[in-house]
């Protein structure tokens, strides 16, 4: 009777290591896909940022007097607002 106990206890042992080691193996793969998920994202908002950059020097060199104006226009309206904090 202890044997089949011994043994039985093994085997369960067995089971929940396997088991446990399927889901560290599952968690692992998705992390891995998670991160690949994540570095191509990052690559397209880089790659975003960098034509929104060239269009907006494109604009300013076409329109710097209005560039100008917006800047100016947008720098007294934050310095308004900060300055009532």
């Amino acid at each position: 009777m202890e044997t089949t106990k011994s043994g039985s206890t093994g085997e369960t042992v067995e089971r929940v290591r396997a088991g446990a080691h399927e889901a560290v193996e599952r968690a692992a793969e998705v992390s891995h896909k998670a991160a690949e998920t994540i570095s191509e994202k990052s690559e397209q908002m880089k790659d975003a940022q960098e034509r929104l950059m060239e269009h907006a020097r494109e604009y300013v060199r076409e329109n710097p007097v209005t560039s100008l104006g917006i800047a100016l226009g947008s720098g007294f309206i934050l310095s308004r607002l900060m300055g009532h904090r």
